[in-house]
Parts: C-alpha cells; structure tokens; sequence
C-alpha cells in the first residue's frame, strides 16, 4: 500500500505541473524557468515508477505515445466538422455580409475574427473533464481516430482545468506546427537521411498521422481551439468569442489574435492588420475567417450544403504557384557568405511579381536537386523572400546539368572555399572584396580594433558608395577634401577623422590582428596569436599544426587563419596598410610570469577606480587568463567594482570566490 504522503506528494506535484502547463500554453505567461518545470516533472516521473499503480492516463508524464497501430480506427462526428466558404475578394465579402444582414434584419452585425491557420482541423472529445477521444475532420461525418496522438500534444490537456465544465465537451481546433518546429524536425530529419517535409502544413498531418504515436511525441507539434462540436450536461455561454474565454479558462489553448470586430469595416481593418503581421507569426496561415459572434443568430442562419451559412474564411492571395528557373545566379554577403539565388520566369504570387527566389546554400539546392531550366512550386509568405519549394520532376527537360558552385568570388576573384562542417561557401578575400568592404571597415574602425574615432557606420556606407573607399588601406589614402563631398560633413569633421586615422596608425599587434576581421578570430584570439607569436610575419608564415600549439586555438580557427593569409590579395591589403605608416610593437616570447592565470575564469563587475574595464579585461587576458561576461559554475573569480550589478549576487549564491580592486591589482602586478 502506498503511503499516504507520497500519494500527496504525487497529487501535488501533477497540481503544480497542470497549473504551470496553463500558464506557459493558455496564458502564455509562464511563472517558472523551464529548469523547474523539467525538476517537477522528473519527480513525478520517478515517483510513478517506483510507484506504477499510481499512474493515471491523465498524468502529465503520460504524453510519450504507445505501441504502435495497425491501421486508425474511424470515428463518427455526432455534430459534423463542416468546411467554410471561401472569399478572394471583397466583393465576395460584401455579398456574405449583404446575406447576413438580410437574413437577420439587422443594420450591422458582430463577428468574431480569428486567423485561418494552416494545419489539421481535430476535434477533441472531453467527458467528465478528461480527454477521451479526438479524430481527424475525415469527410466531415467520419474521421480517423488519432487519440493516441493527440495525447502527446504537450499544450492539449488530458483534463479539463478549473470547474463548470459541461459533462460532454466537444472541442474543435487546429493541430499545426510552428515555423521554429518545422525547421528543427527538418534538420533532424536531414542528419538522420530521413523524410524531410516541404511545409509546416505537411510536417504536421504527415505528424498525427502516424501510426506509431512515440514519433508523434517527438514531433513539435501545437493546437489551437476556435468553436465546439457535442455538448451535453451544462450550458455554454450565447457567445462565441466569450466560449473561447471559456475554452480557455479550462486550459484549452485559443489564438491570441482572436478578437470581435463590427461590419464590414471591421472585418477589412482586421484582414489588412493580420495581413501585415503575417511574416512575423511563428507559424502560417492563409486567410482570416470571420463567424457571426451570437450563437443564436448561427442557429437561426444554419447550414447551406457542407458550409455554415454564418461563417466565411476571407483568403490571402496564393502563396504559391508554379514557374521556371531560367538562371542560378551567386551573390555574395557582407560576411562573404556566398548566397545562390535562382532567376525565374516572373509569377504573380503572395500579391506580388516575383522574378527571384533564395536557394539558401549549397545543401539546400542538392536537397531539392534544383537545376536551370527546371518548373518549380514557388512560395511566397507576407514580406519574406520568396524560396522554391520543391521541383515538378516530372516537368523536367533531359539533360539539365546539377549546379556547382564557382571556385572563384564573382565579385573579386578570390578563392571561394568551404570548412569541413559548414553548409556555407565564402569569399577568402575579406580585405579586399568590395562586396565585403563596408563590414570589413566597420569592424576595422571600431573601438576595439584600430579605433578610428569619428568613422560610423554611415559615414563607411558613404565613403565605399561614393567609390572614396573600396577597402581598409583606402582609409589611410583619404583627404579632407575628399570628406567635404559627403553629406553632413563639414570641415571640422572632416579634419578630426583625418587626425583620428593618422593617430590610429600607432596601434598594438593584437589589436591589429583583431581588426582583420578573420573568421572566428576575436580579441582574445588575437592577444593569444599576438603573444605566442611575437610578431606579423610569423602569423603569416605559420601553419595549422603550428597554430594548434596555441591555448584555446582549435583546428577550426587555425584553419580559418592558414586560410585568410593565404589569400594574395589580403596580404596585399596588408602590405598597403604598413607601406601608409600603421605600425606596432612586436611582442616579445612569452615568458613563464605572463601566463600565470593561465586556465583561470574571471567576470567582471561594477567599475574600477585604477582602469576602465577594457584595460582590467586586457591584463588579465596577457596573463592568459579567460574574461567571461556571465558568472557560473566554472568561474575563478568574480572582481567586484564599485557599484557592482546582479553578477555579485550570482556569484555568492554559486559560491565563486568574489575579490575586491586591491586583490586584483595585486593579483596581476
């Protein structure tokens, strides 16, 4: 027999996860860090093995799916899971709202408008609170049964929360699959070579519908309710919008965008705000569908054929349509990403002409085998840019050959390569690929590189568009008239940049080395190679395994230096850099003192009386030590300023050893 305070402890802890369950789902407000909630629910789960007589089919634990079916069962709808009549147009609004009217004899009347979301209509069947059954739309009168599945849908409840729920609840709603989720199964499904879905939509019935349901609880899949089927044993309230409060109230997830809207106008203003929204939503939809609110009023309008005559779904343009690639084309990106994008014969989708459409990278265009001259399914969502979604293989011409990345930029010539593990090609020539100039002289400029005071990000932009600039070495080769073309430069401006670059050229070897802007290599990288190295042109000259004998320095980042030297036109640029005058004091070898923090962890906080906070985090870096900006476990040491923030108090309560200024300085005198 169980012990009366473990069944308490049990009881509480499946009162605390449903509580915490609603409010992350339905209220979207969670009170509690995910860490939390998975400590709750590994306690439960523990308790109810040790104690398997406890479980019950509505615990919270039990959404992991069970043995596989054969085949799904069909389920009867006792009220039918009707499909809504369709508008493209507004003139197709006008006539519904026209109908509606006459019919009721009223001047105006209320809607409850909600977003049609794009994904696998279910209805869910409650008794007593507890969920017994759901199943698919089907025809509408015959479903499948996907119970099982459903069950494994974290944010549908097993039971019904709060009270005043009636006996017999049917709950209509969507199952559908986030943006993010999409994504992340994709991936997965790539590293595995498993199916991968064309669309959210796809992924989500391809989801229920799975025979094995532990799949099912491996998908992310969601739910949102929007109406009712069966109800018996209690009484609901005479609105629509104030049912979905209801919904709600017991734990069932409604869309947050749900609202009451008046006439016509408001059913227009609502479609054109979720029109604009669209591209932000985490999940898709393609229209808006707008019911008459007064649950009377639908009673008194009923049913025409397989649709309610008091509800209308007013759709967004087609987001997709068939056209044909006519040319791949390469761009290359500020970080020297290079970009394939396809051309295609123009197709008015999504409300707009669309003449190019992104192949992401290389892997992506092998996934879908794209190739010029194939008829592709093109889609296009709110303000995002267009992507093919699949080829029509059976439209295919013969002898279409694959496509292949150049080995040469398009924009500079340099060598184009791609590191072992990444699905993206770049342009080599960082310092002198005007496609890359004006990040790579942003990041130049800035304060903890060469910190060229007075040049912005807007002044880069106006140098590199009005060809002033073309790479970091034209700085140096800049005169004050040439500053007095540009906008909003006048001649004092222009004489301070001018005496900020000449005093920039006075710079220290990590710094310099920073400012290159090499892939991956940050600043402390760059102390690192500054003070294990002594000097430029053993940067230079070094190879991987050379490199690799560098703390914290992997075959990664020892790639990406071999790399960007061994590009000819970044070591011109950097030969054109020393030849005007930027010059630095070579390192001396390391000796043993300068690494006596070595291994050591150190956070910063508050402000220091003796250094700004840049000059304590680079004395401490030439010491060999590692400055982090968040305090945990694997911190040495925190050095508390005057003033310091919630970093102290981490530290205190994680135990870290918290040292004053005076410690510091005499720690790395």
């Amino acid at each position: 027999m169980v012990a009366k305070k473990v069944l308490d402890t049990v009881a509480g802890l499946r009162a605390r996860i449903e509580q915490y369950n609603y409010e992350y789902y339905v209220l979207d407000a969670p009170t509690v860090p995910d860490a939390e909630y998975d400590r709750l629910m590994s306690e439960l789960m523990r308790l109810e093995n040790r104690h398997p007589e406890l479980i019950t089919e509505d615990s919270p634990t039990q959404r992991v799916g069970a043995q596989p079916l054969s085949a799904f069962s069909e389920v009867e709808h006792k009220v039918p899971m009707l499909s809504l009549a369709n508008a493209f147009e507004e003139a197709e609004m006008q006539a519904f709202d026209r109908r509606i009217r006459d019919a009721l004899g009223v001047d105006e009347v209320e809607y409850l408008a909600e977003t049609k979301l794009d994904g696998l209509a279910v209805s869910l069947r409650y008794e007593q609170g507890k969920l017994v059954s759901a199943a698919t739309r089907g025809d509408g009168r015959t479903g499948e049964d996907v119970t099982r599945n459903v069950r494994t849908i974290d944010c549908v409840p097993l039971k019904l929360y709060q009270r005043g729920f009636p006996s017999i609840l049917e709950v209509r709603g969507e199952v559908y699959m986030t943006r993010t989720g999409f994504r992340q199964l994709n991936a997965v499904q790539s590293e595995k070579e498993g199916k991968t879905f064309a669309n959210p939509r796809n992924a989500a019935a391809g989801s229920l519908r799975q025979l094995d349901s532990a799949i099912t609880a491996s998908r992310p899949l969601s739910f949102f309710a929007y109406g009712i089927g069966e109800v018996g044993g209690g009484e609901l309230p005479a609105t629509l919008a104030e049912v979905q409060e209801k919904l709600k109230f017991w734990g069932i997830p409604v869309s947050p965008l749900t609202r009451r809207v008046h006439g016509l106008a408001g059913c227009y203003d609502y479609y054109r705000e979720i029109a604009d929204r669209r591209a932000e939503l985490d999940y898709d939809i393609d229209g808006v569908v707008f019911k008459v609110n007064r649950i009377d009023q639908q009673t008194e309008l009923g049913f025409v054929s397989r649709a309610p005559r008091w509800a209308i779904a007013y759709k967004f343009p087609p987001e997709e349509e068939v056209t044909r690639v006519i040319d791949i084309e390469v761009q290359v990106g500020r970080t020297g990403a290079l970009t394939p994008v396809a051309r295609l014969e123009t197709v008015f989708v999504g409300g707009v002409n669309v003449t190019n459409a992104t192949l992401h990278n290389m892997d992506e265009i092998r996934r879908k085998d794209v190739r010029v001259g194939d008829t592709v399914i093109i889609r296009r969502a709110g303000d995002v840019i267009p992507e093919i979604v699949r080829v029509i293989m059976e439209k295919r011409p013969r002898g279409l050959q694959p496509f292949r990345m150049p080995d040469t930029c398009p924009v500079c010539g340099s060598e184009v390569i791609r590191q072992e593990g990444e699905a993206v090609y770049r342009c080599n020539g960082g310092l002198f690929c005007r496609a890359q100039s004006i990040q790579s002289i942003i990041h130049f400029a800035s304060r903890r590189a060469m910190d060229i005071d007075g040049l912005g990000d807007k002044l880069v932009e106006q140098l590199v568009n009005n060809h002033l600039v073309d790479n970091v070495a034209d700085l140096y080769d800049l005169k004050k008239e040439d500053l007095l073309q540009l906008e909003r430069i006048g001649e004092k401006s222009a004489a301070n940049l001018i005496n900020a670059l000449e005093k920039s050229k006075t710079t220290t070897l990590a710094r310099f080395i920073y400012a290159l802007g090499i892939r991956e290599v940050g600043e402390a990288t760059a102390l690192a190679l500054a003070t294990h190295l002594g000097s430029l042109d053993k940067l230079r000259n070094a190879d991987e395994s050379t490199l690799r004998e560098i703390p914290d320095i992997g075959p990664v980042v020892a790639a990406h230096i071999v790399s960007f030297f061994h590009e000819t036109h970044n070591q011109e640029v950097i030969d054109r850099l020393i030849a005007r005058g930027v010059h630095w004091t070579d390192h001396k070898p390391a000796v043993t003192e300068s690494g006596k923090l070595a291994g050591k962890s150190f956070v910063l906080t508050g402000s220091l009386s003796s250094m700004a906070r840049d000059e304590a985090r680079d004395r401490l870096q030439a010491l060999g030590a590692k400055v982090t900006g968040s305090v945990s476990s694997r911190t040495d040491y925190v050095i508390a300023g005057a003033e310091p923030g919630s970093k102290l108090d981490k530290a205190e309560k994680l135990g870290v050893t918290v040292i004053g200024e005076d410690e510091f300085l005499k720690m790395i005198a």
